[in-house]
């Protein structure tokens, strides 16, 4: 086995059970000490049994749990932490149905904290720079594998499916976006709010791409079977979507248009997080990290 990666056996003997698990979460949530995520009070903290602390200055009492995508969850943190690892480690994804085989829950309630994690993948603010290749794809069933009552009968191609904007970094980061349409302004926005000012953008031919003068801008003409010419291509984000797909079809086999975003926040987070040349272990301390902050509801996810 690489150097890089460890067993799911390991990864059983370091979290054997809740006391295991919260204690390795709170070294990430509270590297300097314990802090009250209500008032952020650092000095007046009690230690209560459990885990449990009350805090002096606001008198609310708190976990580790509190304010992340943990709250409220009635599933071991042990557990927690070995979903993360199978999202992870698993290249294009791991279904509900098999992680709760695996973690000996209902199957709603992995597909729950699957959610859950997926909503903790989206918090990546930094920009990206440098060479940024950018290509847009349509996810969504085929027009002719629809029940005919399903079927929308205005066209083929992307008729039905839901745009996502890519962009990747030359040998850096990948940020995509899911949109309503793929138009010269939603191309606008997606550029504005993901990539820096001064970066060299190569796109395909699509004529909504029309990138103002802070920007670098060169096309490739993939109609003319043109792939590549002197380092311009966007072959790196393609190979992004082909991964996606593959995830979405074969294991997720099917992502609604409301819950797409926190799929793609998946696959993108696992690229770039989830390097294999980077340790097992610090790949899951991104993602705990990451898991600090608002969950969301199950009334949310199913409203």
């Amino acid at each position: 086995m690489s150097r890089s990666t460890i067993s799911r056996f390991k990864l059983t003997e370091m979290f054997p059970n809740e006391e295991a698990a919260r204690q390795y979460i709170e070294t990430y949530r509270w590297p300097n000490g314990t802090v009250c995520p209500h008032c952020q009070e650092a000095k007046r903290i009690t230690i209560r049994t459990g885990g449990y602390y009350r805090c002096l200055a606001c008198l609310e009492t708190f976990t580790v749990r509190t304010k992340t995508i943990f709250e409220r969850s009635h599933v071991p943190l042990h557990k927690w932490i070995h979903a993360m690892y199978q999202l992870l480690t698993a290249r294009k994804g791991i279904s509900s149905m098999q992680l709760a085989k695996e973690l000996g829950v209902q199957q709603r309630t992995a597909w729950f904290m699957l959610h859950r994690i997926r909503e903790a993948c989206g918090k990546d603010i930094k920009m990206l720079s440098g060479i940024v290749e950018m290509d847009e794809t349509h996810i969504g069933g085929l027009e002719r594998n629809k029940h005919e009552s399903k079927k929308s009968h205005i066209g083929r191609g992307s008729v039905g499916k839901t745009p996502v904007i890519g962009m990747r970094e030359r040998g850096g980061r990948t940020k995509a976006v899911v949109a309503s349409t793929v138009d010269m302004d939603s191309l606008f926005q997606a550029i504005h709010e993901n990539i820096k000012p001064g970066t060299m953008i190569h796109t395909d031919e699509h004529t909504g791409y029309q990138i103002d003068e802070v920007y670098g801008h060169r096309r490739v003409n993939h109609s003319a079977k043109e792939f590549s010419r002197k380092g311009v291509s966007i072959n790196s984000i393609e190979s992004v979507w082909a991964v996606m797909k593959r995830g979405l079809h074969g294991v997720y086999h099917r992502a609604s248009k409301k819950h797409l975003a926190r799929y793609v926040n998946e696959f993108t987070f696992r690229l770039n997080e989830g390097d294999v040349k980077r340790h097992t272990l610090d790949r899951l301390a991104s993602l705990v990290t990451a898991s600090f902050g608002p969950r969301i509801t199950y009334k949310d996810l199913t409203a």
